[in-house]
């Protein structure tokens, strides 16, 4: 069995960390420096940072901030927010990032993904999709989630896949903050159709949501951020949970 992942998410705009429910009503939390520093001495198998406000609008990421987490962390980091170029992901890399998660960029020039993959590495490009349901389908969404593209979720999750990401992380829209659980239809849909690995997103309120996610769906990985933020569930307790229950993870 393979080992599943735990990622805490430090979604971040004007320096600060910020959470809101189904991408709207956005509230600040926290300083992500420390974060960070409690995340990476908590248990986290890695940690995505996100620049919520980069693709809305339209500029780079700030790397400040950036740079101080990456200073205090040894665990993987994931980076996100207005990656658009080769240049974005040479920038995020040289910082010190181990993956870069590209999103409305990559829907903008898919070839943005095989580019990368070609210059980088598979293992280095992860595709984030923010998912909501629209008449009857799984659509992606852009901008923030403001943006709705039309675009088959499932669909663009497969075309990710062929073009080179070695990583998906898949947003739910519709569960993101509500904290009643993961998407697991959305999930199960996803993971079905393509090979590498699928971190999900959107949803985590307890440990059972977890349990949930990993026996139900194929995913590798959970991601979360209020209840890790808000210490209302420790890392290293879910951990001890979900192995208790039978799944593999690095305690």
């Amino acid at each position: 069995m393979l080992t599943k992942r735990i990622i805490p998410c430090l979604d971040v705009r004007d320096g600060r960390v910020v959470k809101g429910v189904k991408f709207k009503g956005i509230r600040e939390l926290d300083d992500p420096v420390s974060l960070a520093r409690y995340y990476n001495d908590s248990g986290a198998d890695e940690l995505a940072f996100y620049d919520i406000a980069a693709s809305v609008e339209n500029r780079l990421l700030f790397t400040e901030i950036l740079e101080q987490v990456v200073s205090c962390v040894s665990i993987p980091l994931i980076v996100g927010g207005g990656i658009s170029s080769l240049d974005d992901f040479e920038r995020i890399l040289n910082i010190g990032a181990d993956k870069v998660s590209v999103n409305s960029g990559a829907i903008k020039t898919p070839r943005l993904i095989s580019d990368a993959a070609k210059e980088y590495g598979s293992r280095r490009v992860v595709l984030s999709i923010d998912v909501a349901r629209a008449d009857g389908s799984f659509h992606v969404f852009a901008k923030g989630g403001m943006e709705d593209t039309g675009l088959d979720a499932i669909e663009w999750a497969v075309q990710g896949e062929n073009l080179g990401a070695g990583e998906l992380v898949i947003n739910s829209i519709d569960t993101d903050g509500v904290r009643g659980g993961f998407d697991i239809e959305l999930l199960i849909a996803v993971s079905r159709k393509v090979s590498i690995p699928v971190i999900a997103s959107g949803g985590a309120g307890s440990m059972e949501n977890f349990l949930t996610l990993f026996n139900e769906t194929g995913c590798s990985a959970g991601l979360a951020a209020s209840i890790f933020h808000l210490k209302e569930v420790e890392i290293g307790e879910l951990k001890r949970y979900l192995a208790k229950n039978g799944i593999s993870v690095r305690v």
